[in-house]
């Protein structure tokens, strides 16, 4: 599969090249760091190397066969300790009048492997390193420790960093440049799916515009590559994260509150605090609050997946391992497709949200009313909930949208009852809805017209899948 997107870190990167300095780029597994690095060094004929799984003395042999690659008989002589090690670096780099970039993949590997690296590896950065003039990136899909060396005000590397970036996944849209897909609400169905992660793509790629069979031979088939993910990835952590599993079993199962979840695994709602931290810094579960609340209220936060391919495994792999042990292809698929619809309405919700600052500076007729701050979601106990709240930049207007999955572009009938059920909901009675102008919104994955009039009340504006999957 061919490089997508990544022009603002490309460019960010490169930008660095002028002056020197270092770069730590971290993110979770698959999502592109390894390709980013790989395409930037080519570029600027750089020196990519990778740290493994091993001894501190071993992983310095590593090295240094990759830097002879660079430097002529380097990997000649043996280096007693990484202080010795990257000052023949940076001494070689000054001899050849070479800046780079010097690229260190999966730097965890390495500091994990000797503990006194990290302050070796910040006093090198301080002053050879920036004697020689180099460029250096460091990254990781460790992502606690590639945080806990970089952004901890007590880590050796802490505010070295001239760039910091920590890789999201792809947006949507470039969904269209790997499968042959003609409408937007095709790439909405496969993005509840895969999520943003390019390596999934890559392995779905292979079965062309058949959903369904990628599902199949990708995850359900208890032979194919990623059957087993969410495991592979817990155990890849440092520390490994197996013991976060139950958690992610539990949200997965529908238990959304802490005390509905402290319930079902049995322990003290005190101590999930740190696991459910944890889990939030790696991407894989969001802390959600019902909009204009504080984010110190804690009774009313619901804990749900953040990953769409994550939310898609634990509910349709993990509770029926065993059923998908031995059912066929076609039962297989049968099950995911007792899901699928909820699944795509959970990530068509997310998708809106996400999409509502981004929508302000696009040709819909919502942005003319706009611009608006991040989106959230309203529920309360007896009242309505909605799906899409947001207050324009200017304080003065309300957003009140609601989120509508189906098959096939809508019919006037249906976006009629669907606008007439939206106004019937009333304004959410708290005080970041007081005495602003009421906005209505439909978000709906197709529909010809672009307004449409409830009774005399308001004219609706209407979002569809192709206003998304562009402003995304």
């Amino acid at each position: 599969m061919r490089f997508l997107d990544r022009k603002n870190e490309l460019q960010r990167l490169d930008m660095l090249l002028v002056h020197g300095g270092l770069a730590v780029i971290w993110g979770r597994r698959r999502i592109g760091k390894t390709r980013l690095l790989l395409e930037w060094s080519v570029k600027h004929k750089g020196l990519y190397t990778v740290a493994d799984q091993s001894s501190d003395s071993i992983q310095r042999e590593y090295l240094s066969e990759s830097f002879s690659r660079k430097f002529s008989g380097f990997n000649d002589v043996v280096y007693p300790n990484w202080r010795a090690f990257l000052n023949a670096v940076a001494k070689e780099a000054e001899r050849n009048h070479w800046s780079g970039p010097i690229i260190f993949d999966e730097f965890p590997y390495l500091a994990a492997a000797d503990t006194t690296l990290a302050s070796v590896f910040q006093n090198w950065i301080d002053h050879e390193a920036k004697q020689a003039g180099l460029t250096v990136a460091i990254a990781g899909s460790n992502q606690r420790m590639m945080q806990g060396l970089v952004l901890d005000a007590s880590a050796p590397l802490y505010g070295r960093a001239s760039e910091s970036m920590r890789l999201k996944p792809l947006p949507p849209k470039f969904l269209s440049e790997v499968f042959s897909l003609k409408r937007a609400a095709e790439i909405i169905e496969i993005y509840s799916v895969w999520g943003g992660i390019p390596r999934y793509w890559e392995l779905a790629a292979i079965y062309g515009d058949s959903l369904e069979k990628a599902v199949d031979q990708c995850v359900l088939d208890p032979l194919s590559p990623l059957h087993r993910e969410p495991d592979q990835l817990l155990q890849e952590e440092i520390p490994p994260a197996v013991s976060l599993r139950p958690l992610l079993d539990t949200i997965g199962l529908g238990a959304n509150r802490l005390s509905e979840i402290a319930g079902r695994l049995g322990k003290p709602q005190t101590s999930l605090g740190r696991p459910l931290s944890r889990l939030i810094k790696l991407g894989l579960v969001k802390r959600e609050l019902p909009f204009g609340l504080s984010e110190k209220t804690t009774k009313r936060s619901l804990y749900k997946g953040a990953d769409p391919f994550f939310r898609f495994w634990f509910t349709v792999v993990a509770p029926h391992r065993a059923y998908l042990a031995e059912a066929t292809p076609d039962m297989r698929i049968s099950l995911w497709k007792k899901y699928k619809l909820n699944l795509i309405s959970a990530e068509w919700e997310e998708l809106c949200r996400k999409s509502i600052s981004t929508l302000s500076s696009g040709d819909t007729s919502l942005a003319k009313e706009g611009p608006w701050e991040p989106a959230g979601r309203y529920w309360s106990k007896n009242g309505p909930e909605w799906d899409i709240v947001a207050r324009s930049v200017d304080g003065d207007r309300i957003l009140l949208g609601e989120a509508k999955w189906h098959s096939g572009p809508a019919d006037a009938k249906k976006m009629g009852s669907l606008a007439m059920e939206l106004l019937a909901k009333g304004i959410p009675d708290i005080e970041a809805c007081r005495n602003l102008t009421p906005v209505y919104a439909l978000f709906v994955p197709e529909y010809k017209g672009r307004n449409i009039s409830a009774g005399k009340i308001v004219n609706l504006h209407i979002i569809d899948a192709e206003d998304i999957v562009n402003a995304l």
